[in-house]
Parts: structure tokens; C-alpha cells; sequence
């Protein structure tokens, strides 16, 4: 396992501390340069692990202490726990009872600009892309004769260089599901000049579909790389969620095209679906065959605050027994929003073992409080146990990795481009979605209808199969209801929900950075 074996070797010239990251005139704070750094050849790995390592860990020493992004706490500044949040938390299946500055606002759909949270995000997109930049400017044909590289390292760098360009195109696609128009920037900007310009959505989208499209032939096949990093199956999930959503980033319909990047996951072989759905979740789920791309965490090598650390000990609380999870204590924090928990037939213990996880004791399915955690089913859906019982290898920080992709999500992502006229056949569309729902119910008593597949139908599936991945945001958007349509508790700030602003599709550009970068203009609905 790449991130778990690297020890997640970190080089010194990556220790960029960030205020605003896309302001490019100011140059990483580092004594360290591409000219002394490379004279040790196994600094290109060590570079391509830190830039895997800017989603697992949040800065360069243990779980905290020498942070990668500043401004904020370090174990808030973790990646997917930024991510995860604005995905999760103001929609219909999180809420945190937490009342740190900023969360509320998630919760609710009552955000600023000054949202630490958002700032934070904007940082940690950025900081990506700048070190994935500046690691291709180093890796260059000329930079590699220079330094005499020979050509057995040069091909392993080849497959680096499209690795981190990878990288830099995920970074970049959350950033355009977030924020909407954002500055493109690339090895060809030089660190030092003007701040950059905004980019549209649209132009970035191409530029991401660009990137993929040509590095695709130069990682392992599906399923047959090193895990924790990206192969062609990766690649193809992440086009595949470009596609889906590209009437919301471009306008253009594209899912025929997301059809046929699903269906190129599925019919590689180099995944299956996961005979035991918990499984998935739990702390040895490096195992599972269904995962395409995870983000791997590891308790004695790879600590953060932020992470599967933060997902599985925010879930439990109340009379929930810590210990049965693996961790030496619960934090009181995540629970589900009644509506979510109404996606489950008969609730927790009903026939669809996709809710064996949820709990009800001492949990009332009302939420008349954002910040009492005993309202709000418990959910906790990530364990820092093994699928033999074990505990993980610390108490604190767990072993559980973050599945970022996994094959479900192909499967549905096939239907519902089906659904929306992008080919394919209904009956395969069924048989796909039926292989799930055989999983979750043990059996076909689960299974639907021809009839019965509907896109209302593959939403609600969504929720069920894919609760808590950090899609819901994203799909609810695609689906036009996450705004102006659709209600859901505390919504809008009010305990039944109300509907909100449709600019609130996209996050307000932080403050910060449009004080760091004048070239930037703050999204419509929030002001300037």
C-alpha cells in the first residue's frame, strides 16, 4: 500500500504555509529548491507521496503541530473533513451538534464568505494544485537530463508525473463543485508573477477532461495498481462524475459519456462489489475489492484529527459503547437528519441491512436541536474495527481508509445516465441497481421493478447506498433540490426547513481571497 509503506515521506520544499494559496506572487516558504533537492533520486517519490498525503495527513509532523494551512486548527483543515462537511452537513443526511465558529452556518445553509471552513477548503485545493504544478516543473524532460536521471527512473516518473496530474485535476473538479469559477493555474504559471486569473467553470471542466483523457493510458489498468493511488480506474470514476454533472459545470449534456466511463470501470474486472457492505468501512477495508480510489489512513503512521479519525469518532456519543468501535471515546457530533433515516424501510434493524449500523438508543429520529446529540438517529458508519472484531492498531487515530470511489457508485451512476438518455439499456440499468439492492437485503426480496427505476428512485437509492461518502451535495445539485426545491430539518435555519437561495448552489468565494487576488469576482448572491 503506497501511503501506508512510504511512511508517508514528506520533503522539505513542500512545507508551504498557506494564507491564500492562489495568491502565486508570493512563493512557497522554503530554503529548499528544485536545484539541491533532487540530487537524491528517491525525492521524486517522496514528492509524489506528500502530494497523495495532502488528502491523508494535514501537515508534516504527526497529527498536528508544523500545519500545512494556516488560519485555521490544523485537524479542521483536513481535507476530505472539509470536503466531507460541505458535502454532507447541508444536506439531508448529516448534522454536527459542534458549535465551533462557522459549523452551524454548514448545518443550516446559512453561510459567509469569512466561513472558516470555506476558506480552508479553498486553501487546501489550491495548495494541491501548486505543489502538483510545481512537482511537474521539476520532472521535465530538461530537468531530468540535466540531473543525469536514468531511464529506468525516468519511466517510473513518467507515471508519476501523470499521477500528479491527477491529482491536480480532483483538486480542480472539487473546486468547481464547490466554488464554481476559479483561477486555472498550471506548471506553465511561474511562481512570482501577476496573481491569476478567474477561470470559468466551463473552461476548467474542459481543462480537467483534458488532463484525464491524455494521462489515462499512462497509469496501471483498473484494479491493477498499487492501492491508494490512481489507476485507470480512478481516472474513469472521476470522468464519469465530471460527465454526470457537466449540465451543471458546462451546460453541455454528457452522459452518454459518463455512461461509458462507468460501464468502462465496471466491465475492467478489476473490482467487485464487497460480499459484506460493512465491510467497506471498517479498518481493514484496504481489502475490499469494491474500493477504486481510497484515501488511505493508518493509526501508527499516517494521524490526523481530520479524516477517518474525525468520521469515526464524531458519530459516536451518547449510550453508544466506544469501545465497540475501536476508539477510546466518542466525540458527540454526527448524527442523521430524520430524513435520511426515512430512506430506511422499518428503520435501523429493518430488512435493508444497509442501517444495521444506525442507532436508536437513547437517539430520538426528531431533530428539534442542531446541538443536542441525542437528537438524530445514530450513524456511525465508519469503525476503527476489523472485519474479524479487532480493534484497529490505535485507539485514537484509526486504520480506516476513505473510499473516495467504489464500484456502487459505477453501478448507479450507469443507471441514472440511462435514466437521463445517455444509451444503454434499461435492463442493464435494473440488473445493476439489483445487484445492490440483493446485497443490502440478503436476498431479491429487495428488488424493484422496471417500473420501479426512476431517477426519484436512483436519488433515494444514492442516499441509502452512499450515505456519508461525500456525494450528497454534489447529486442533490444535480437533481435540483438542494436549494430552492426540496426540504429537509433546519434547512434555511428553521427546525422544519425552509427553501433557500438558489446562488447557495455554490459556495461565496472567501473573503480572503478576494482581498489576496483583485482579478477575482465573488459569486453572484454574495456580494463583493
Amino acid at each position: 500500500m503506497f501511503m501506508k509503506s512510504f511512511r508517508m515521506l514528506l520533503v522539505a520544499m513542500t512545507m508551504v504555509v498557506v494564507a491564500g494559496c492562489t495568491d502565486l506572487v508570493v512563493e512557497p516558504k522554503s530554503t529548499v529548491t528544485g536545484a539541491n533537492i533532487f540530487t537524491d533520486q528517491g525525492s521524486y517519490r517522496s514528492f509524489i507521496a506528500k502530494l497523495y498525503a495532502g488528502l491523508a495527513v494535514t501537515g508534516q509532523q504527526g497529527a498536528a503541530g508544523s500545519p500545512d494551512i494556516a488560519g485555521i486548527d490544523e485537524g479542521f483543515s483536513h481535507y476530505i473533513r472539509l470536503l466531507w462537511q460541505m458535502q454532507e452537513l447541508p444536506t439531508d443526511e448529516a448534522a454536527i451538534a459542534w458549535n465551533d465558529a462557522g459549523v452551524q452556518e454548514l448545518n443550516t445553509q446559512i453561510w459567509a464568505s469569512s466561513n472558516q471552513f470555506l476558506g480552508a477548503m479553498y486553501s487546501r485545493v489550491f495548495y494541491q494544485v501548486v505543489l502538483a504544478n510545481e512537482f511537474l516543473r521539476e520532472t521535465t524532460p530538461a530537468k531530468l537530463s540535466e540531473r543525469g536521471v536514468g531511464a529506468a527512473l525516468r519511466t517510473e516518473i513518467g507515471q508519476y508525473r501523470a499521477e500528479a496530474r491527477f491529482l491536480r485535476a480532483l483538486s480542480y473538479w472539487h473546486g468547481i463543485d464547490l466554488f464554481g469559477d476559479i483561477p486555472l493555474v498550471t506548471e506553465a504559471n511561474i511562481l512570482g508573477s501577476a496573481a491569476p486569473a478567474q477561470s470559468s467553470r466551463a473552461a476548467i471542466f474542459a481543462y480537467i477532461e483534458s488532463e484525464l483523457i491524455a494521462i489515462k493510458a499512462e497509469l496501471p489498468a483498473a484494479g491493477t495498481g498499487d492501492y491508494g493511488r490512481a489507476d485507470q480506474g480512478a481516472v474513469s470514476m472521476l470522468l464519469a462524475k465530471l460527465y454526470l454533472n457537466a449540465t451543471v459545470y458546462s451546460g453541455a449534456d454528457r452522459n452518454a459519456a459518463a455512461l461509458a466511463e462507468a460501464q468502462s470501470v465496471i466491465a475492467s474486472g478489476g473490482f467487485q462489489l464487497d460480499n459484506n457492505y460493512r465491510d467497506i468501512f471498517l479498518a481493514d477495508n484496504h481489502t475490499s475489492p469494491e474500493i477504486i480510489f481510497a484515501v488511505p489512513q493508518d493509526g501508527l503512521r499516517t494521524r490526523t484529527w481530520g479524516g477517518s479519525t474525525f468520521l469515526v469518532h464524531a458519530a459516536v456519543g451518547n449510550e453508544m459503547n466506544a469501545g465497540a468501535y475501536g476508539i477510546d471515546g466518542g466525540w458527540w457530533g454526527l448524527r442523521l437528519k430524520p430524513q435520511a433515516y426515512a430512506l430506511y424501510p422499518g428503520g435501523a434493524g429493518g430488512p435493508d441491512r444497509r442501517s444495521s449500523y444506525l442507532v436508536t438508543n437513547g437517539q430520538s429520529v426528531a431533530m428539534g436541536s442542531l446541538t443536542d446529540f441525542k437528537q438524530g438517529i445514530g450513524a456511525p458508519k465508519y469503525s476503527n474495527v476489523t472485519s474479524s472484531g479487532a480493534p484497529g492498531s490505535d485507539k485514537t487515530f484509526p486504520d480506516t481508509d476513505y473510499p473516495m470511489f467504489r464500484l456502487a457508485d459505477a453501478y448507479l451512476m450507469y443507471a441514472e445516465a440511462v435514466l437521463r438518455g445517455g444509451g444503454g439499456t434499461r435492463a442493464q440499468a435494473l440488473t445493476y441497481v439489483n445487484a445492490l439492492r440483493q446485497r443490502a437485503y440478503g436476498d431479491a426480496s429487495g428488488n424493484i421493478t422496471d417500473a420501479q427505476l426512476t431517477l426519484d428512485f436512483i436519488l433515494d437509492e444514492r442516499g441509502r447506498e452512499l450515505l456519508w461518502e461525500g456525494h450528497r451535495r454534489t447529486d442533490l445539485i444535480r437533481f435540483d433540490r438542494f436549494t430552492d426545491n426540496g426540504l429537509w430539518a433546519w434547512k434555511g435555519g428553521v427546525p422544519a426547513g425552509r427553501l433557500t437561495e438558489s446562488f447557495r448552489d455554490l459556495y461565496p468565494l472567501p473573503a480572503s481571497e478576494l482581498l489576496a487576488n483583485r482579478n477575482l469576482r465573488q459569486n453572484p448572491g454574495y456580494g463583493q
